[in-house]
C-alpha cells in the first residue's frame, strides 16, 4: 500500500513539474491579458469536483489543478499553508499574494477565465475579493444528510462531527448568498435533476461559459464506481447508508437549526424512514 502511495505521489510531482514548465513561456506572453477569476464555493462532499469538471469543459476556462480533487489548495507550493495548516480554521491568516503568484504558474493565462474550487473558499470570500479582481462566485450546497454520509465514510468522523460541520458549511453559504452580488447559487440536486436549466443559468451568469458540455461523463469522486458517469443524483443511496443511530445523532443537531435547513429547503429526515 505504501509503495502505491509513493508511486501516486511521484506521478503528481511529475505532473505538477510538467505543467509549470509547459506554461512558463505561454504565461509570460499572456501575463498582461485581462482575466476573470471564478471561484466555486462548495463544501466538501457536495459535488464540487463534478461542478469543477463541468465548468472546465469550456475552452475558455483554466483550472489551477486538474488532478485529484482539483483544488488549488493542494498544489505543492501552497499545500503546507493552505491544506495542511488548520484549513478549516477561519482565523488562520493566509499569504494571499504568494498564493496568487503560485496559482498563476498553474493557470493557463491564455484562457480568459481562471478557476479555483478549494473547498475552504466558502469562509474566505472577503480575502478572495481583496486579492482577485474581477471575481465571480458559483455557490452550491447539497443535502446535508448526504454530506454527513461522505464525512463519516470518507474521513472516518463521528456523526456528531459531521452534523456540526455540515451546519457550519450551510451557515457560511447562507452568509455568502445574502452578502455577495456577483454570485450564482444553485443546489447539487438542481444540477443533477434539472441540468439544462442550471447550465443555462451558468451561461447567463458568465457568457464565456457558453460552450460547457454537460452531456458527457465525468470522473468525479463518488462511492459507486471509479469509472466516468453522467451527472447523477446519488443522494438517496448515500443517505440510505446512514444507520438509525447516526441519523438520530445528526437530527439532534439539525433539529436545533430548522431555520437554516429551511433556508435551503432541506427537511428533517425521519429516522424510521431510513435503512439501518
Amino acid at each position: 500500500m505504501s509503495s502505491d502511495k509513493e508511486h501516486q505521489s511521484m506521478k503528481r510531482k511529475v505532473y505538477y513539474q510538467f505543467t509549470r514548465c509547459k506554461l512558463f513561456i505561454p504565461n509570460l506572453i499572456n501575463k498582461n491579458k485581462p482575466h476573470k477569476y471564478l471561484f466555486i464555493l462548495s463544501p466538501p462532499f457536495c459535488g464540487s469536483t463534478l461542478l469543477n469538471q463541468l465548468i472546465s469543459t469550456s475552452k475558455n476556462v483554466s483550472c489551477n489543478n486538474n488532478i485529484g480533487t482539483r483544488e488549488g489548495q493542494t498544489l505543492p507550493e501552497v499545500r503546507n499553508i493552505m491544506f495542511e495548516n488548520n484549513r478549516w480554521d477561519k482565523n488562520v491568516s493566509l499569504p494571499w499574494k504568494r498564493i496568487k503568484t503560485v496559482w498563476h504558474k498553474y493557470w493557463d493565462l491564455s484562457k480568459p477565465i481562471l478557476l479555483d474550487k478549494s473547498t475552504p473558499n466558502i469562509m474566505r470570500v472577503n480575502n478572495i475579493k481583496e486579492f482577485f479582481n474581477p471575481v465571480s462566485f458559483i455557490c452550491m450546497v447539497r443535502n446535508p444528510y448526504a454530506q454527513c454520509e461522505g464525512i463519516i465514510r470518507r474521513n472516518g468522523k463521528s456523526a456528531e462531527f459531521a452534523a456540526k460541520f455540515a451546519l457550519n458549511c450551510l451557515q457560511y453559504q447562507k452568509t455568502n448568498i445574502e452578502s455577495e452580488k456577483n454570485l450564482l447559487f444553485f443546489t447539487y440536486e438542481e444540477l443533477c435533476e434539472n441540468k439544462n436549466h442550471v447550465v443555462n443559468k451558468i451561461i447567463s451568469f458568465m457568457p464565456d461559459l457558453k460552450d460547457i458540455k454537460s452531456e458527457q461523463k465525468f470522473k468525479a469522486h463518488n462511492f459507486k464506481t471509479s469509472d466516468k458517469m453522467k451527472i447523477t443524483n446519488l443522494n438517496d443511496e448515500k443517505i440510505a447508508k446512514l444507520s438509525q443511530k447516526q441519523l438520530k445523532t445528526i437530527n439532534s443537531y439539525f433539529e436545533k437549526e430548522i431555520d437554516l435547513l429551511n433556508f435551503f429547503n432541506y427537511p428533517i429526515i425521519n429516522c424510521h424512514n431510513s435503512i439501518s
